[in-house]
């Protein structure tokens, strides 16, 4: 990706540098008792964290000095990692301390912070991820970005950058004020249906290109499950079954469920695999993955007519009722992928010696096989439970029917599951109002689906904080703790919320639960829509940045789920004035989805949906 001027500018610059003199630090470390679980794992370190409000913009502003951003969260495994090698490092905290004003955020209490400065670091440096490191002049514009770094090579470019700003602030400054980027409208409240095709058309030859034949999934390097994309080409062979699109997805679902991205004891998704194959995943489970993916699995399981999918829903599902459920009816956001011992991984993984005490000579001789214990553990602690050898050929190895291996397996794992209860693992707390909405509509769909009442007990209790905590009637709280809100409430919250608000009403068929679906898209458009999607309301930062099409990322694009659950209500309440609007939203952003439309797979399937919902010409 190519650089911009200000990060060509700025490369030129760090060959320059002057020494310069060295200023009193008056901030202190305010994260101790954030009710973030992130956050206040940073409270104790030496680096003088502030919250991002008002007046912590105003002290860069009045010390005229650059604002260090550093955003992760709870489950990150190298947002831990540079907190031990850097910011628990007292010389590099003090000279962060002297020279800048340093603001640790939590990426899921700031979505739309997050996703801007996200947005910045792959414009400027190609790649994004966390941990986040952005720089921004006093008046809160992005000057430079960069992600993990060594503590030696993240100590010099401190040092490097707090002498050009020292050295020239003030041409610094006019560097990195960028102009505020607009959306440029609503189109006319018609979709061209050849249009649509074409963008169909488009999105089906990238994504059966780049998918991975061998393994599965897209690309050849890091494997993410890619839900929105999936479930583009779920909908489109439900229009059009093409067996190309069932193998792509067949094989994407098998290997996701039978690989190590799957917790096969205890059930439930990791976030990714660093490698193409499934097998090595970072171990972070998230809420909002395991939300999207199940219903992933579910629509699967009747589209595709794979039982076997179902069951795999519902592994997730028990594994987030049992696991996340906080006693308000809500989930929890997240597990970290480091233990209580600061093991990453160490808490789904098995050594040798404590497979040989735990199980039977059956059950190890079984595991063995399916696990394939005769090589080297790829993990520094032990082996991650995963089908490494297909059933049919451990059991042929064995010499037993493949469904007797089976029922072996499963008791293995229950072995192995009771003794991992004795294991700690660290969890993040906050119960947020967008992936709340995603685990919402998974439940009430799974509860309609498969007709368990346990499902539809669990939908109940989310539903009820939702609307009960974090809905007050006109609009939304991103999350709460005892000292009140907490974080920006963002477009996701709106969109995803009101998704699974419309999956209850779908489930219930009951007119209040239809009113408040109804209530919170209309809040939706009032606050986020102008001249394209707004993330948040309103921010600390001075660009006002609109578009017309919000792309894909692990969740689906905001933007098309609100398009989306409109629908829904404008044709059950009649609603033309709603309806004319998301057709006038969907008919723009149309260059913006051609020249990428991989990553508008929500926006392009509910184009297509919206087809049906006026003449087209």
């Amino acid at each position: 990706m190519k650089q911009t001027v200000t990060a060509r500018w700025l490369a030129a610059l760090f060959l320059c540098v002057l020494s310069v003199p060295v200023f009193t630090a008056t901030l202190t470390n305010r994260l101790s008792a954030h009710p973030s679980p992130y956050l206040a794992l940073h409270g104790n370190d030496p680096v003088a964290w502030q919250e991002w409000n008002t007046e912590t913009v105003q002290a860069a502003r009045e010390q005229n000095k650059l604002l260090f951003l550093s955003i992760g969260y709870f489950s990150c495994h190298w947002c831990h990692v540079m907190q031990r090698e850097s910011y628990k490092n007292t010389r590099i905290a003090q000279f962060i301390n002297e020279h800048f004003v340093p603001v640790k955020i939590d990426r899921e209490l700031e979505p739309a912070l997050d996703a801007q400065m996200i947005e910045f670091v792959e414009r400027t440096q190609g790649r994004g991820g966390w941990p986040l490191n952005v720089f921004l002049t006093p008046q809160g514009y992005p000057l430079y970005a960069v992600l993990y770094m060594p503590p030696v090579n993240f100590e010099n470019l401190l040092q490097q950058l707090n002498q050009l700003w020292q050295q020239d602030h003030e041409r610094l400054a006019d560097v990195a004020r960028v102009e505020a980027v607009g959306g440029k409208g609503p189109g006319a409240a018609e979709l061209s249906a050849a249009q649509i095709a074409e963008h169909t058309r488009r999105l089906l030859a990238v994504a059966l290109q780049n998918a991975d034949v061998m393994h599965g999934g897209f690309g050849s390097q890091s494997k993410f499950p890619s839900v929105p994309q999936l479930q583009f080409l779920l909908n489109q062979y439900l229009r059009d079954p093409d067996p190309e699109i069932r193998e792509v997805l067949e094989l994407t679902l098998d290997q996701m469920s039978a690989r190590g991205l799957f917790d096969h004891v205890g059930g439930g998704f990791f976030r990714y695999t660093v490698d193409p194959d499934w097998e090595t995943p970072h171990f972070e489970k998230m809420l909002y993955d395991n939300a999207l993916l199940a219903r992933l699995y579910l629509r699967a399981g009747r589209t595709l007519d794979r039982a076997d999918y179902f069951g795999i829903a519902r592994r997730s599902l028990d594994f987030a009722a049992r696991e996340m459920r906080h006693q308000s009816g809500a989930l929890y956001a997240s597990f970290s992928a480091v233990d209580d011992r600061d093991v990453e991984g160490g808490y789904y993984l098995w050594r040798q010696d404590e497979l040989r005490k735990l199980l039977d000579v059956g059950e190890y001789a079984v595991i063995e096989q399916v696990w394939r214990l005769q090589e080297a553990p790829p993990f520094d602690h032990g082996y991650l439970p995963m089908y490494r050898r297909d059933l049919a050929v451990a059991a042929k190895e064995l010499g037993k029917d493949a469904d007797a291996v089976a029922a072996t397996l499963v008791r293995a794992y229950r072995k192995l599951e009771a003794l991992r209860e004795s294991r700690r693992l660290p969890v993040d707390t906050k119960l947020l109002a967008g992936w709340n909405g995603l685990a919402l509509a998974a439940f009430a769909e799974a509860a309609r689906e498969l007709n368990e009442p346990r499902y539809r007990d669990v939908a109940e209790g989310i539903h009820a904080y939702l609307s009960n905590t974090l809905w007050d009637g006109k609009r939304l709280r991103r999350a709460v703790s005892r000292r009140g809100a907490i974080g920006q409430v963002a477009l996701e919250d709106y969109a995803y919320v009101a998704d699974g608000f419309l999956a209850w009403a779908e489930l219930t068929q009951r007119d209040d639960a239809w009113r408040l679906v109804g209530a919170v898209v209309r809040e939706a458009w009032s606050r986020f829509f102008r001249d394209g999607w707004a993330l948040a309301e309103e921010g600390l930062l001075p660009q006002s940045v609109t578009r017309e099409a919000l792309m894909d990322g692990p969740m689906p694009a905001p933007s098309a789920v609100i398009a989306r659950v409109s629908l829904a209500v404008a044709k059950r309440e009649r609603d033309a004035e709603l309806l004319r609007r998301v057709l006038s939203a969907m008919n723009s952003g149309h260059e913006a989805i051609a020249a990428n439309p991989f990553w508008y797979a929500t926006q392009i399937d509910v184009m297509i949906l919206a087809q049906a919902a006026a003449p087209l010409p």
